[in-house]
C-alpha cells in the first residue's frame, strides 16, 4: 500500500486558486530554506523576522508576538544568541528590563536570501498593464481578505501553554508531632 494512498486530494478548483495553494505550498519551502540559511528552527526564524521587521523588543513583546510562553521565548532567544543572530541589551529607557536586538550581520544575511525573491516577484508586474495590475491588485486584495475572515479574533485565541509541563507535586502527608518514626500499636485492654 502507498502513503499516497491516505494523502487528502486537492479540491477541484480553478487555475488562479491552485495556484495559490502552489504559492503557500512554495513560501511554506523557501521559509525553510532561509532557516537552513541562518541555521535556526521555524519559531526561532519567526522570532528574528519580527526583529528584522520592527527592530529590537522587549522578550515578553516577542513572547507575545510568536504567542509562546515566557519560557519558550526564553529557550529561543537563548538559541539566537547562540548562533550569533541576537544579543540582549539594557532597554534603552526602562533600566529594569531587556531588549534583544538583532546582529547587523544576520539580517544582512536574511536580506540577501529574501530580496531577491521579493524584488523578482515585484518585476513580474512588469509584464501587465496598468489595467492588467488592478484587476490582479483587486483579486489578491480580496483572497486576503477572505483569509482575514477565516482568522478568530484576538480575544478568542487561547493563551500559550507552556513549553514543559510543571512538575507534578504530590500533597505533603500528616505531619508528626515528633521525629521518631510512627509505629504501630497493637490492641490494648480498652479495645475490643
Amino acid at each position: 500500500m502507498q502513503h499516497n494512498e491516505f494523502a487528502l486530494e486537492r479540491p477541484q478548483a480553478r487555475r488562479p486558486t491552485q495556484l495559490l495553494r502552489d504559492i503557500l505550498d512554495i513560501s511554506e519551502e523557501f521559509e525553510e530554506h532561509v532557516g537552513r540559511t541562518l541555521s535556526v528552527n521555524a519559531t526561532d526564524l519567526e522570532a528574528m523576522e519580527h526583529l528584522i521587521m520592527s527592530g529590537p523588543l522587549p522578550p515578553t513583546e516577542l513572547s507575545r508576538r510568536l504567542n509562546i510562553s515566557t519560557p519558550a521565548v526564553t529557550a529561543s532567544i537563548d538559541r539566537l544568541i547562540t548562533v550569533g543572530h541576537v544579543t540582549r541589551e539594557q532597554h534603552p529607557t526602562d533600566r529594569r528590563s531587556v531588549v534583544v536586538v538583532p546582529n547587523p550581520q544576520s539580517v544582512a544575511t536574511a536580506m540577501a536570501t529574501l530580496m531577491p525573491m521579493i524584488m523578482g516577484i515585484d518585476r513580474v508586474l512588469d509584464n501587465f498593464d496598468a489595467s492588467e495590475k488592478e484587476v490582479i491588485e483587486r483579486y489578491l486584495d480580496q483572497v486576503v481578505t477572505i483569509y482575514r475572515e477565516q482568522l478568530p479574533e484576538p480575544a478568542d485565541i487561547p493563551a500559550p501553554k507552556p513549553a514543559v509541563a510543571p512538575p507534578k507535586i504530590d500533597p505533603p502527608g500528616p505531619r508528626r508531632s515528633s521525629w521518631k518514626p510512627e509505629t504501630q500499636v497493637g490492641p490494648t485492654i480498652f479495645s475490643s
